[in-house]
């Protein structure tokens, strides 16, 4: 039984993340049958993003350690088809558009 556990943990994004920039956290928790992504903490709270604000929503399982569905960018109001993937503890986010040809992406390190 303690064999399944340490897997399925790893394979877990629930929780608060740290963008690397230092500049915001993100709390993943399960939104019906998808993960979603609430901005929990600000470094600048005057800037266009917003506590509480959802930026990654509808992430559905898309493989082992990976996720896909839709990323918000607060910079310019645009919703993006959104990936994560999971290794460790570390978290690559990336927003995509043109069918993925053009993607922007980011890094975030477990903070809970």
């Amino acid at each position: 039984m303690l064999g399944f556990a340490g897997p399925a943990l790893a394979q877990d994004v629930t929780g608060t993340w740290l963008r690397d920039t230092g500049a915001s956290r993100v709390r993943f928790a399960k939104c019906g049958e998808a993960m979603c992504g609430t901005l929990s903490w600000l470094k600048d709270p005057t800037g266009p993003a917003k506590l509480g604000q959802r930026i990654f929503y509808d992430m559905k399982p898309n493989g082992p350690g990976k996720w896909s569905g839709s990323a918000f960018n607060p910079e310019d109001g645009k919703t993006y088809s959104g990936t994560m993937a999971l290794s460790g503890d570390t978290l690559t986010t990336s927003g995509c558009v043109l069918g993925g040809m053009i993607c922007r992406s980011a890094k975030w390190s477990r903070s809970n």
